[in-house]
């Protein structure tokens, strides 16, 4: 690990990154370029103090989570991302493992959809990046730990955000299974897929169930409804949209016209960004 020059990637990446390229504003007292390391810290879900200690060179060796949660934060690009993981003493992503890097093309088009909760996740379901009428709907996924940020652990074992609960008896839930099939079937040597299976098996009983019938899936658009802790049920069209060179998906919720479900939606615009936007 090189720890000298591994912190001045890190800070020249974080100068590089304006507030708004992830969604946050200016603010009439910022006095550094880019972005400051308490938002860095909470876009990659970690403590401030451990961001300091890497970038003053003297912070432990970061693990491949952490430092592919840093790479997101900083939008690195692919080479990039790869000087970092060298710099901290690990091999980069290797290609028999689930993608968890985002594009920063898709992060840009994340950005874009103001209007409509989006998230992007990777093909075992890991929430890698989100917009901020997404935090209004879901809850800030910053808060938790890049390893739990997974809406599949979520629906079964109930390790969300605390806004939405997710039944794991929906018509949707054997297609969430199945997805998890499927990538396994093309990341069979990526552990921490084979942590989560295992992880589900053992803490949900309707997982397991699921996973015994032997049955493959993939996401699929339709209507699903939701249960918001403030709002009640949502019951909302999501669209998948998929982005094949990195196996990754982005979820777009809209709600139809004229509804209870699209004034709450539209009611998210206003409180909701105000309440989440840092």
């Amino acid at each position: 690990m090189d720890r000298s020059e591994l912190a001045a990637v890190l800070r020249t990446a974080r100068s590089r990154v304006k507030p708004a390229d992830v969604g946050l504003p200016a603010g009439p007292r910022r006095q550094v370029p880019g972005l400051r390391r308490e938002e860095v810290a909470q876009l990659a879900g970690l403590g401030v103090d451990y961001v300091i200690r890497l970038e003053q060179g003297r912070g432990p060796r970061p693990s491949t989570q952490v430092l592919g949660a840093l790479a997101r934060a900083l939008r690195l690009s692919d080479d990039d991302r790869d000087t970092l993981f060298r710099l901290a003493g690990s091999a980069p992503p290797q290609a028999g493992r689930v993608p968890m890097h985002v594009r920063p093309s898709v992060l840009r088009l994340l950005d874009r959809m103001s209007d409509l909760p989006a998230l992007v996740l990777s093909a075992k379901s890991d929430v890698l990046a989100w917009n901020p009428l997404a935090t209004a709907l879901f809850g800030d996924f910053s808060e938790l730990p890049p390893a739990r940020r997974n809406l599949i652990r979520q629906r079964f074992l109930g390790t969300g955000v605390g806004r939405v609960t997710l039944s794991p008896d929906s018509d949707s839930a054997a297609d969430c299974v199945g997805c998890l099939r499927t990538a396994r079937a093309r990341y069979p040597d990526d552990p921490d897929l084979a942590r989560l299976i295992a992880d589900l098996r053992t803490g949900s009983a309707p997982f397991d169930s699921l996973w015994q019938a032997a049955r493959s899936g993939r996401l699929r658009a339709g209507s699903t409804t939701i249960k918001h802790s403030e709002l009640g049920p949502l019951t909302l069209d999501c669209d998948v949209l998929l982005v094949p060179e990195t196996d990754q998906t982005v979820l777009v919720y809209s709600a139809e016209p004229g509804t209870s479900s699209a004034s709450a939606l539209e009611l998210l615009r206003v409180t909701g960004l105000e309440q989440f936007t840092y």
